[in-house]
């Protein structure tokens, strides 16, 4: 694939940033992407491997050699075809996913991977800059009917595949517009919301009926759902987050991450933010816990004006550089640094918080530092001052009050919705799931898998048989 040479030829190249000094002023993303050129030389670098682990690290099993090589080619449009036969939503995922089929690259071996993120975002932005997506409608109605419950990425993508099929589908969503994390919980300085919206707009022209604002299993009951389709998906997330039970929660000032992420979102998109507004501007925060979740928070309240911010992880510093030879082509463990934290923050590892301290508000933290087995280490207390405190130690469990309870469907050991991973069926026959609601906190890429597979389970169910792709 590519250039037989091109990998000995061209050195990796990703897109620029805006400097952090400016972008920092505004919530808009500020990637500067690559020219044409560059890109070519960049698919030029996909080597004819043999054994292409990309496909490995991608939970989508995108075709990855062949539309690098297409873009090498200037073909573009067939590229964008190739990449959009096995994933519906490129520009979320050429935004927003770490890229496990980097890591599993075979020139990841010399820390040089295909920049194949960067490349399947080009493809999808040049397809909708060139009006190549366009409404892909069923020829003959199925006459059969199907609610998917969620609108984040897995239902997203269940609801465009079951449509396309000839299905009559409605996508139920409890907030007031579609999207799910992507759009309330990943801030648009990594995710512009009209990446969502002309997304959507496409589906509606596929025939799929959003309806926003119903929180099935509290505005519409369970037995009406139930009965008013032929099957349903549950794709909710993994919604009831992880608490930190130490003394002081009550405290005013702390907060799950989440919430704090929402209003900045709403507050952007013109939307009510619901309770008391939780900001950042003037105030020394503190992030508990290191991963995503948590970089968000810190770009959003350097954003916001935030006087400081901290960011603590209880587990151990991460190395600089994992040992190829033991890890790859598996996501490997090693120190991720993201473009918030190149724009202010102080980051420290080992840490566990024993109580938050203050008068009816947080004024600090009582740390201590942490070995191996999270066992505090002697005379290695300390404090940390914060008046904003931001939990993002990640999600248990979906929520069960309402929509899963109604149901009454069993849930695996963990909490979440149990369903296989072949026909996504729950104990309830016509109701299947898919996402985080069946497999746990997740990534994005893998949503959208799951949705698209759960799909094709439910069209079997319906027809008897699928020629959906799996």
């Amino acid at each position: 694939m590519g250039k037989p040479t091109g990998f000995k030829e061209f050195a990796r190249q990703t897109p620029g940033y805006e400097p952090a000094e400016e972008r920092i002023r505004h919530f808009r993303e500020f990637t500067r992407p690559l020219e044409a050129a560059q890109l070519a030389q960049q698919g030029a670098r996909c080597m004819d491997c043999g054994v292409p682990f990309c496909h490995q690290g991608c939970p989508v099993n995108n075709i990855i050699p062949e539309w690098n090589d297409l873009v090498f080619r200037d073909r573009w449009r067939e590229a964008s075809d190739t990449l959009h036969s096995t994933n519906n939503f490129p520009e979320f995922t050429g935004r927003i996913c770490p890229a496990p089929c980097e890591a599993a690259c075979t020139l990841n071996l010399t820390d040089s991977p295909v920049t194949i993120k960067t490349i399947e975002h080009a493809i999808v932005e040049r397809a909708w800059s060139e009006g190549w997506l366009v409404p892909e409608t069923a020829a003959v109605p199925t006459g059969k009917r199907v609610a998917v419950v969620g609108a984040g990425p897995a239902g997203l993508a269940a609801a465009q595949q079951l449509a396309r099929v000839g299905h009559a589908v409605v996508l139920f969503e409890k907030n007031a517009r579609p999207g799910g994390l992507l759009r309330y919980g990943i801030p648009d300085f990594k995710l512009e919301k009209a990446v969502i919206d002309r997304r959507v707009a496409q589906m509606e022209a596929e025939g799929v009926e959003f309806r926003c604002n119903t929180h099935v299993g509290v505005t519409l009951s369970t037995e009406e759902l139930l009965n008013g389709f032929d099957a349903v998906v549950l794709t909710g997330g993994s919604e009831k987050p992880r608490d930190l039970t130490v003394p002081g929660r009550a405290l005013g000032g702390v907060h799950f991450a989440m919430d704090f992420l929402t209003q900045q979102n709403r507050r952007l998109a013109g939307e009510p933010v619901g309770a008391a507004d939780i900001l950042a501007t003037g105030k020394k925060v503190v992030v508990i816990g290191g991963g995503d979740t948590g970089a968000d928070c810190v770009g959003t309240s350097i954003r916001q004006g935030a006087a400081s911010v901290t960011q603590i992880e209880i587990m151990p510093r991460p190395p600089e550089m994992e040992a190829k030879a033991v890890t790859w082509p598996l996501w490997p463990n090693k120190l991720r640094t993201s473009t918030s934290h190149d724009e202010g923050c102080q980051r420290r590892w080992s840490v566990s918080t024993v109580a938050f301290t203050g008068d009816g508000v947080v004024k600090g933290l009582d740390c201590v530092e942490v070995d191996g087995k999270f066992q505090p280490v002697a005379d290695s207390a300390f404090t940390l001052d914060a008046d904003l405190v931001l939990l993002a130690m990640g999600f248990v469990h979906p929520v069960h009050e309402g929509l899963v309870d109604g149901l009454k469907i069993e849930k695996d050991g963990r909490g979440n919705v149990k369903a296989d991973t072949e026909s996504y069926r729950t104990s309830n026959p016509k109701v299947f799931a898919a996402g985080d609601v069946r497999r746990g906190q997740s990534l994005v890429v893998w949503a959208i898998r799951e949705g698209r597979q759960a799909a094709r389970a439910v069209d079997a169910f319906l027809m008897g048989s699928s020629n959906l792709p799996r």
